[in-house]
């Protein structure tokens, strides 16, 4: 056989193989909370929660990260499932200020979201904070996959 079609063959037999990456999951693979968030957020205790449907199905991960030098919490809602789809995608991150029934907060959506969505910032040095996130498949039955954090935590 020529050199020209020993590399058609082996490179028909690595696709075959499954050794061909999809960008999408080469980028989502990538991706991490600490790089949503950037250069000094660090994740906390708990700070992975498991976005999943009523049925059991996960549909990714809803991170909270803090970086000690600002003060600043960082929330992000990463895909797992549809990755490079755009699919309806939200964090939330509620700060406890002043007394127990004050509370400032944030919410971001996205409606094309493919890989992540955030970073959602607040300020929460000395303050504790809650945090959630939703993402949505991109069927027809509309499924919903929901995390959160149900106590106040990372008490900064």
């Amino acid at each position: 056989m020529r050199g020209s079609t020993k590399t058609i063959l082996l490179a028909a037999a690595l696709s075959i193989g499954g050794i061909i990456i999809n960008p999408a999951q080469a980028a989502a693979s990538a991706l991490t909370p600490e790089r949503v968030c950037g250069s000094g957020f660090a994740r906390v205790s708990h700070s992975k929660q498991v976005a999943k449907t009523p049925s059991g199905d996960v549909f990714g991960y809803v991170y909270l990260l803090y970086n000690r030098r600002t003060g600043y919490n960082c929330v992000t809602t990463i895909k797992t499932s549809n990755v490079g789809i755009a699919t309806f995608a939200s964090a939330t991150i509620t700060t406890q200020t002043r007394g127990a029934h004050s509370r400032t907060g944030g919410k971001n959506e996205g409606r094309q979201v493919k890989h992540y969505l955030g970073p959602l910032k607040t300020y929460g040095k000395g303050r504790c904070v809650k945090y959630s996130g939703t993402i949505w498949d991109d069927g027809r039955d509309a499924a919903v996959a929901t995390a959160h954090w149900k106590s106040w935590g990372n008490c900064g």
